[in-house]
């Protein structure tokens, strides 16, 4: 369990970042209804088991949740609980790959940023399991929401694997927060998505 001598935040959500989550998020998923829907189905058709995969995960303050994907991986695959490493190909469903090169699995997580357990931009949730390789400095990053896309995912997320510059990004995330650092993350996380940058 994440330790319960950490300190919860006076980290406090600006009321502008959770309109523009309900505000673009709804209009995403609006738009992406008809995709979100072919995903579900090709996930259902193409290997036996349901259409998302769930984890549990931990947010800001510590708080854990569970967070949706579309699952990518055969039922009864291994898991790898981190987020720094490339799921064996052989352990992905036929249309999973595809999935994860586009990063359209993740689209399931916008309900997690309209229950207020996510943020459209923010650090990635990771698993509790990670956190017993911790120290104090890592904790920072759980001092703001996590988002579905972030400063690692623009910065080419699989080629950035180490450890500690994935917790440097976060943290430079954090400090230098800004409206306009989450137009220029989200701006940058399109042409990212087309290019697969980084997408294991």
């Amino acid at each position: 369990m994440v330790t319960t001598a950490l300190r919860l935040s006076a980290y406090r959500l600006p009321a502008w970042k959770r309109g523009m989550d309900l505000a673009l998020g709804g209009i995403v998923l609006f738009l992406s209804a008809p995709l979100f829907a072919l995903c579900w189905a090709a996930v259902r058709l193409t290997s036996p088991g349901p259409a998302l995969h769930w984890s549990r995960r931990v947010g800001k303050d510590n708080r854990l949740f569970d967070m949706p994907k579309f699952r990518t991986m055969h039922i009864g695959a291994p898991q790898v609980a981190t987020h720094l490493l490339p799921q064996p190909k052989s352990y992905l469903t036929p249309i999973g790959a595809l999935l994860r090169k586009t990063s359209l699995d993740e689209l399931p997580q916008l309900f997690n940023v309209f229950i207020g357990e996510m943020s459209l931009v923010g650090p990635r949730p990771f698993f509790e399991a990670d956190f017993s390789e911790y120290e104090d400095r890592h904790f920072r990053r759980l001092d703001a929401k996590p988002g579905i896309t972030g400063l690692w995912q623009v910065s080419g997320r699989s080629e950035v694997l180490d450890f500690e510059d994935v917790i440097f990004l976060d943290r430079q995330y954090i400090e230098q927060w800004s409206f306009w650092l989450d137009v220029s993350i989200l701006f940058r996380t399109i042409p990212a998505v087309l290019r697969r940058t980084g997408a294991f």
